[in-house]
């Protein structure tokens, strides 16, 4: 630990796996680390050139997503339990720390049921609730829509055309579009089960088809014979040989016409077919 600053290998809430997060002892808060990764990406340090540039950012994270996943685990008991004893871990037993992180216990409410008796003991014990749960999830897709069109970040899965929508249907996709996102962001921290009672909650339509092709500009076919919009009879080769008879020599032509050609072969000769000899028994 350096600065009051801990790296920490957790429990990813999605998919269960281990990931890393970064504690930060001094502001009590509990940050994500992700590494933005880029090839032929390098680093210029002082006066040298260090190669493989990546980078590592820590963003904040709702320490609440990384307790459902024990919750839902401890949820299968069916009883209320004191924290400490759903926090539980031995595969990644730094999964403590997030019990340290003040105000955590304020924002359970959102995501379980409470309870307590001050008579007997301080201890408060918390059970896992999904309508609760799913309350909260929603607002966190409304938070996350609210940023996303504060940031004017463009959602859309697909380019709309005037031409095939009406503008009351642009406006309702578009905002179909920006509830679908966001929950594709918080799906990131939750389990896949969550995340699929989560969209029914929102009253997700399923994507819907692909928009109607336009019009295609291409020539259409059809079955029926084309007709021909000129005479190719006249071109045939009785035509051609009575055209050519008539057609004046050029004075080349002339001058080759008067060559004496005795002697010579034609050269049909050097592409007919050969007289083969007759070999007679020996």
């Amino acid at each position: 630990m350096k600065n009051g600053l801990m790296f920490v290998k957790l429990v990813n809430p999605c998919s269960g796996e281990g990931a890393i997060y970064l504690f930060n002892m001094c502001l009590q808060q509990l940050f994500e680390v992700k590494v933005f990764k880029e090839k032929h990406h390098s680093w210029f340090i002082n006066q040298s050139v260090q190669s493989g540039g990546l980078l590592h950012f820590a963003t904040p994270v709702d320490p609440l997503f990384l307790l459902l996943h024990y919750l839902i685990k401890a949820d299968k008991e069916g009883k209320f339990q004191p924290l400490d004893q759903v926090v539980v871990d031995n595969v990644f037993p730094n999964c403590i720390l997030l019990l340290k992180l003040p105000g955590l216990e304020k924002l359970l409410h959102h995501v379980t049921e409470e309870k307590g008796n001050p008579e007997i003991d301080n201890k408060k014990y918390y059970k896992y609730s999904k309508e609760k749960t799913l309350k909260w999830l929603e607002k966190k897709v409304n938070q996350t829509v609210a940023a996303l069109k504060t940031n004017n970040v463009n959602v859309s899965s697909r380019v709309q055309s005037t031409a095939f929508f009406s503008g009351d249907q642009v406006s309702t996709d578009k905002e179909e579009d920006y509830i679908r996102y966001a929950h594709g962001l918080i799906s990131d921290y939750i389990p896949k089960e969550l995340s699929d009672d989560l969209s029914k909650y929102l009253k997700l339509p399923e994507p819907s088809a692909s928009l109607p092709n336009p019009p295609s500009k291409k020539i259409k076919l059809s079955d029926e014979p084309v007709e021909a919009k000129e005479d190719y009879t006249k071109f045939n080769t009785k035509d051609l040989k009575t055209e050519k008879k008539n057609s004046k020599m050029t004075a080349a032509q002339k001058a080759l016409a008067k060559v004496d050609k005795s002697g010579m072969k034609s050269i049909d000769t050097f592409f007919g077919v050969k007289n083969k000899k007759k070999i007679g028994k020996v």
